[in-house]
Parts: C-alpha cells; sequence; structure tokens
C-alpha cells in the first residue's frame, strides 16, 4: 500500500505525518523542530503576578521574552515602550537583552487600584505585544519568590536563609570604548552552606574510564556567593569582562564595562547565594570619547 508524506501544523507545531492511500494517519508523526531566529523577531511584555505591600499598595511585576537567540534591542522608554496608565516611562527596561528575563521590575499601584488593569506595550520589528497587569487573587506573589528567581522555598521563619546585601562602590567617570571598572561588595549570613564539588576519578589509563567531556571553555561555574551584572537600560549595547557569575572573594567581586555609545545607562548588579539573590542598580552617564581615545 502506497504512503505520502505531509506537513501539518496544529497549535503552531509543526509535524511530519504519513496517511495511507485510504487517508488513514500512520500512528509514528515526527515532529519538526521550531525555527530559530537570531533576529528580527519581536519582545514580547510578560505580568508575572502582584504583591503586596504593607501601606495597602500593590507592586505588579513584569518581565519580558525577546524572541531572538542574539539581536539585542535599545527600545527607550515612548510610544514603542509604554506603561499606562501613569506613562510611558514606569522605570521599565529601556534595553531587551536575547531571551527571557523573569521578574524585572515592577511599577507600585494604589490601595484604591480595584479592576484597573496596567499595560505594557513593546514595539520591536514591527510587531506590537502588550502584558495586562491586574490584581487576580490567583496571581499573588511575594518577596521570597522574587528573591529566589522563582523556585519553591520555604517563606518566613521556615527559612533561615537570608539573601544576601550587594552594593556598588562609587562608579568612576566613564566614557564610550574605554572601559571602567565596577565593583561590588556582598555581605551574606552564610546560609546555604556552599555545596562542594564531588571527587571525580581520575583515569590510570586511556583505556580504564570514558572521561566526561564538555563543549564549553570557560571553567565550572562558581559555587557560594556570586555577583552577575546585565543591562536594564541604554542607548547601545554594554561589554562585561569577565561576563557571566563571577566568585566573591574576601568580600567582593570586580568585572569591568565598555560602553559601545555616548548616553545614560542603567546596569544591574545581581549578588546570589545560590538560593536567594538581591540586586543593585547603578546609573551611568557616558561621555563621548575625545579624538583617538579607546583606540589601541
Amino acid at each position: 500500500m502506497k504512503t505520502k508524506c505531509v506537513l501539518i501544523a496544529v497549535g503552531g507545531v509543526v509535524a511530519l505525518a504519513t496517511f495511507t492511500r485510504a487517508g488513514a494517519q500512520a500512528p509514528l508523526p515526527t515532529q519538526i523542530p521550531q525555527v530559530k531566529f537570531d533576529a528580527g523577531q519581536d519582545v514580547v511584555p510578560v505580568y508575572e503576578g502582584w504583591i503586596r505591600n504593607q501601606d495597602g499598595s500593590f507592586d505588579m511585576v513584569f518581565g519580558y521574552f525577546n524572541r531572538n537567540y542574539k539581536e539585542e534591542l535599545a527600545i527607550p522608554a515612548g510610544p514603542a515602550n509604554m506603561v499606562e496608565p501613569g506613562g510611558p516611562d514606569r522605570g521599565q527596561p529601556s534595553y531587551f537583552l536575547p531571551r527571557r528575563r523573569a521578574r524585572l521590575f515592577r511599577v507600585r499601584v494604589p490601595s484604591d487600584w480595584g479592576k484597573q488593569v496596567l499595560t505594557w506595550t513593546i514595539v520591536a520589528n514591527g510587531r506590537t505585544e502588550k502584558a495586562y497587569g491586574d490584581l487576580l487573587p490567583v496571581e499573588e506573589i511575594n518577596e521570597r519568590i522574587i528573591m529566589s528567581g522563582g523556585n519553591a522555598v520555604a517563606y518566613g521563619d521556615e527559612d533561615p536563609n537570608m539573601p544576601p546585601v550587594v552594593t556598588v562602590t562609587p562608579v568612576p567617570r566613564a566614557t564610550a570604548s574605554s572601559p571602567i571598572t565596577l565593583t561590588t561588595i556582598v555581605t551574606d549570613d552564610g546560609l546555604p552552606k556552599p555545596r562542594t564539588a564531588p571527587a571525580r576519578p581520575i583515569a590510570t589509563s586511556q583505556g580504564s574510564t570514558i572521561q566526561r567531556q564538555t563543549n564549553a571553555a570557560a571553567g565550572p561555574r562558581p559555587r557560594g556567593l556570586t555577583v552577575t551584572w546585565f543591562q536594564y537600560g541604554g542607548p547601545a549595547k554594554v561589554t562585561f569582562e569577565p561576563a557571566g557569575s563571577l566568585a566573591v572573594t574576601n568580600g567582593g567581586a570586580t568585572t569591568t564595562a565598555r560602553f559601545a555609545a555616548p548616553g545614560a545607562y542603567t546596569l544591574v548588579a545581581t549578588a546570589s547565594d545560590g538560593q536567594l539573590s538581591q540586586r543593585a542598580v547603578v546609573n551611568v552617564s557616558v561621555a563621548a570619547a575625545s579624538p583617538g581615545q579607546g583606540k589601541p
């Protein structure tokens, strides 16, 4: 009996299915992975939930999903990046890194907010996306969820661990294309106790055991207290060196930042103890480079 193969799309998923001449579908369709785009895709704002404050007000929490795998977009507050009512600028990000950034910023609304809706609109690469924030009871979250990155942790007295405290030393004068040093000071209660890496057996001969392979040239992720930096706002890209998680040594961690263009930038340092985290925000005003400055 002859068969034919066709592509079908169900719920946005493309699959390869085989059919007999009589029209009966074969039992083993094969899924085709969705295409990954480096650039040209939109940015989707995400409503993460709301937090109840002691004074009766509420904080609505948002993040975003940049569908691009490589493209970073600078979208200043305005018609293409606005929060309403009360905007367009309510403190939302203006620089969007690739992929998902969860529980990134919050907007405070008064105690009599009721059933009103807070809307965050982002226009990127010709497409408009919106996130709608309201006070539905099922969407209530707390500070512990923010600090744990959304992971399930014990709340209040059930968990003695407190998040680390992070501060950033005064930032030196910055000019475009010239790196500056960023130094963070981190203190912590020592909880949870850092896990030690398990000892790995060493092969005594080439054929005795199979050793683990890795495709990454970078070293292992540091354990214990760490600091990571990311860009929250600015007209152009900021490059951190070294990037990624920095181990806290003697109460501090240092990296350098290089700014691609002059302007106002917002950077965020996140200190983590492996379970809970805390952020520090730094605003940097970057001047234009003088002729010849920044060249090797």
